[in-house]
């Protein structure tokens, strides 16, 4: 009997280049910018003096927006730094991507979510939890570059990958520690949030090693 194991077992790189699943990512961000917006509306035919108290009502949604917005900027940006370490995809390095962008489209249900119901306990933490999951994926990507070096670039740091993915275990603690606390108080959760800023100041990604001064000895 033959001890062999099926290719689709056996094969552990994917034919997909990382600037093919780059170029997916970016239509998949725009989208979820694209349908952001769309729940920005007032109601048709309005009064003139109706229009000052519908822009008011609008309000919540600008703040969601500009909110979401915001998240999927940074997970767009460090989307791209991210490939530009990679050399070769592997199975584990897709199943994490395209769990990344399932939680990126979907970004713009709870922002609807925390723009119409932002003061529950239940929006507070699905958002929170929207967030956690895409922070969680990206690290967990930057995690596999380490756990096999032979996937990324020649010359990848690995004192950049770690801090990286210190800083996101970081954030996604943030985050899911505000899913308790937004049933206490979905106001404090969302302030909470906030704490994503020390978090990043606190493990910055390492500055590389300057270049040795002319005429200094070398090792």
């Amino acid at each position: 009997m033959s001890n062999s194991r099926p290719f689709a077992l056996r094969r552990s790189e994917i034919d997909v280049s990382p600037d093919r699943l780059g170029m997916l990512g970016d239509a998949v961000f725009a989208i979820a910018i694209t349908l952001l917006a769309l729940d920005i509306t007032v109601p048709d035919d309005l009064h003139d003096s109706e229009v000052p108290h519908a822009l008011r009502e609008l309000l919540p949604a600008i703040g969601a927006y500009l909110l979401s917005f915001a998240v999927i900027g940074v997970l767009w940006l460090t989307q791209h730094a991210l490939f530009r370490l990679i050399r070769t995809v592997d199975r584990w390095l897709l199943y994490l991507y395209f769990a990344l962008l399932a939680v990126a489209a979907a970004l713009p249900f709870p922002t609807k979510l925390i723009s119409e119901y932002g003061e529950t306990a239940a929006a507070t933490a699905c958002y929170s939890g929207a967030i956690a999951l895409s922070l969680g994926f990206l690290g967990a990507m930057y995690l596999r570059l380490l756990a096999a070096p032979a996937l990324a670039v020649p010359g990848t740091d690995p004192r950049e990958l770690r801090a990286t993915v210190r800083r996101s275990v970081l954030h996604v603690l943030v985050f899911v520690t505000a899913i308790p606390l937004a049933f206490w108080s979905p106001g404090l959760a969302k302030y909470w949030w906030l704490l994503v800023i020390p978090a990043r100041a606190l493990h910055r990604t390492p500055a590389p090693d300057a270049p040795a001064e002319a005429g200094e000895a070398q090792p």
